[in-house]
């Protein structure tokens, strides 16, 4: 009789240990495209709104980090402005205006958006800095793991599922065209958190109706209960997959659980939850990974 195959089980407990503990704070494994109008700072794209308004694309900074760098502005430069919204608290108020307050006399806080604006250069307008984000015109490659790469292109032969690597700062996988698409290799940090990526958004398009057949609900919109659940399995399934290819880190299965318990939360916290994913998620990794499966015993 074969051994049990009860990798699923052990993530799956680990993953409501990590839950039970406390907020887990979810990091994107991914950095952002340094196209169009970037900070300086941290070579992050500016909102779609501050990219129309600065117009040209390159590095920005304000006065003070450009004094702070070491540099100054250009003498006749003229600043560019940038928006905001800063959250401002306030005490709730009822209809005749009287602070609510909460079931032990605390006055309850709610926030409230603010819109804030300030000033910036382009980077051509300051002397003395140089630019830290552009000229890079060949990332680093993170390094390919080969048993990886093995069962993915496996699966995608076998299964027809196709895959697109794009400069961008998405990761999805598209029911309607069959298709995984994915940022470029270099903006990750690290080859766990790319192939961590990878597998979660395989084990999505398991669900297809001529695979596991799991998308029953085609009207289901981001954020419901049939989405919740469906991520539950992909994050679960991926983990399983990291997990069994021995490139699992600290770092991946604590963001693998924290991104668990972020959908749990649109389904009322129920860690249970996690269990009936796991067994979906078994069945998707297994078909990723060309398992076969286990031979049921016949009764005499």
């Amino acid at each position: 009789m074969s051994e049990k195959f009860d990798i699923y089980e052990a993530v799956t407990n680990r993953m409501i240990e990590q839950l039970e503990s406390g907020i887990i704070p979810w990091e994107r494994p991914w950095t952002g495209v340094t196209s169009g109008a970037i900070k300086h700072k941290t070579g992050k794209p500016y909102s779609l709104i501050n990219q129309l308004m600065l117009g040209d694309e390159g590095e920005y900074l304000s006065f003070l980090e450009c004094k702070k760098a070491g540099g100054s502005i250009r003498t006749g430069a003229k600043s560019r402005m940038v928006v905001f919204f800063k959250f401002q608290p306030y005490a709730k108020q009822d209809a005749d205006g009287n602070i609510v307050l909460d079931g032990d006399g605390n006055m309850i806080i709610r926030t409230r958006p603010i819109l804030r604006y300030s000033s910036v250069f382009h980077i051509n307008d300051c002397e003395g800095i140089a630019p830290k984000w552009e000229g890079d015109s060949k990332p680093k490659e993170i390094e390919s793991d080969a048993n990886a790469e093995s069962v993915l292109a496996d699966y995608l032969k076998r299964s027809g599922v196709t895959l697109h690597n794009v400069k961008q700062n998405k990761a999805y996988y598209s029911p309607l065209s069959d298709s995984i698409t994915l940022p470029l290799k270099s903006q990750f940090a690290k080859p766990g958190e790319y192939y961590s990526t990878a597998f979660h958004e395989a084990t999505h398009s398991t669900g297809h109706q001529t695979r596991l057949n799991r998308f029953t609900v085609s009207s289901s919109v981001f954020g419901d209960e049939d989405y919740s659940r469906e991520e539950l399995v992909a994050e679960i399934g991926a983990a399983a997959i990291l997990h069994e290819l021995g490139i699992e880190t600290d770092s991946t299965f604590r963001n693998s659980s924290a991104y668990v318990q972020s959908w749990l939360k649109a389904l009322r916290n129920d860690t249970r939850m996690i269990v009936t994913a796991a067994g979906r998620a078994e069945k998707a990794a297994r078909l990723i990974l060309n398992l076969q499966p286990e031979q049921e015993e016949n009764a005499a």
